[in-house]
């Protein structure tokens, strides 16, 4: 059997119950359940997709269930997506889906619920990140033993990091800094100040200038490069796929999925299904989103470079 390391030592689930594995095929399978129990978590089965649904309905009590796609199945994996969603909405378990890239739109389209973590070709520890979210924000109690590992205490510090730079970024984004009251929604009445297409392409060019002198990771912010791509997009009548968004985030794809799911909590973003498509979603700005970006391309003086 692979073994997949998170550190010098792993992160043991005291509480007992297993992690469900399910897959596209016995290899993808035999992965995830080879990195579930890498993490110290146990396995209570390992289940094709045919036969997922069944067992997981059987199932008296599991921590979470891990998905790991490598190509799409079609009808069965809409019905299993659609059951384990459902499940976690109820909090019978966490959930957490490991996919290739190009599954993004077919997989996100699927789910609703922000509980389910999603990893796109997920290193080690961005799916054991993604297996503690998902166990630590559902409703299940679960207890995790103390990390002395140096290696895992400074991952957790930075995860640690992350979620609170997403928070305070959002809490910007949505209430402003004088502003206590809700934004107002934008109606077809409102005085929008026009922006131009080429404007905020210029903006995006030169953001991605830095990446030729520079290291991206000094610079990253996926909550601005994809307002900027959305704001875009909108000006050119454009629909933006979640896969398209991920790109413009310039960040690893399950980082910027992260970012995008905690903006459509917040009323940031907003899915929109795709009408000849049933399984796959489109992101748009929110209009008080869009008012906002406008106004403050409007009132940034014409000499400042908006990056």
């Amino acid at each position: 059997m692979n073994a997949y390391p998170i550190g010098s030592s792993t992160v043991p689930y005291s509480d007992g119950a297993p992690v469900l594995v399910t897959g596209s095929g016995q290899a993808a399978i035999n992965r995830a359940a080879a990195f579930v129990e890498a993490t110290g978590a146990r396995v209570g089965g390992r289940i094709t997709l045919d036969e997922a649904s069944r067992r997981i309905a059987d199932q008296a009590s599991a921590a979470a269930v891990w998905i790991e796609l490598e190509e799409d199945c079609g009808p069965a994996l809409d019905v299993l997506l659609k059951q384990v969603e459902f499940d976690v909405e109820a909090g019978r378990y966490a959930a957490v889906v490991g996919v290739t890239a190009d599954l993004i739109d077919r997989v996100v389209g699927n789910i609703d619920d922000p509980g389910i973590e999603v990893v796109v070709d997920g290193q080690e520890f961005e799916r054991a990140t993604a297996l503690a979210l998902a166990i630590g924000n559902s409703r299940r109690p679960l207890r995790v033993s103390d990390v002395a590992a140096e290696k895992n205490a400074q991952r957790i510090r930075q995860l640690s990091e992350e979620v609170s730079r997403i928070a305070s970024t959002l809490a910007r984004l949505s209430e402003g800094p004088s502003l206590p009251t809700p934004r107002p929604v934008m109606t077809e009445g409102d005085d929008v100040p026009p922006v131009s297409a080429e404007t905020v392409r210029s903006v995006i060019r030169a953001r991605r200038l830095r990446s030729r002198y520079f290291s991206e990771e000094l610079f990253a912010d996926p909550a601005w490069d994809m307002l900027l791509d959305l704001l875009q997009a909108e000006i050119a009548h454009l629909r933006v796929p979640v896969s398209s968004l991920c790109i413009a985030a310039a960040v690893p794809a399950t980082t910027a999925l992260r970012w995008l799911k905690t903006m459509v909590q917040q009323n940031v973003f907003m899915r929109r299904a795709d009408p000849h498509d049933g399984r796959r979603v489109f992101v748009e700005l929110a209009p008080q989103t869009s008012h906002a970006l406008r106004r403050y391309f409007a009132e940034v003086d014409s000499t400042v470079p908006v990056i």
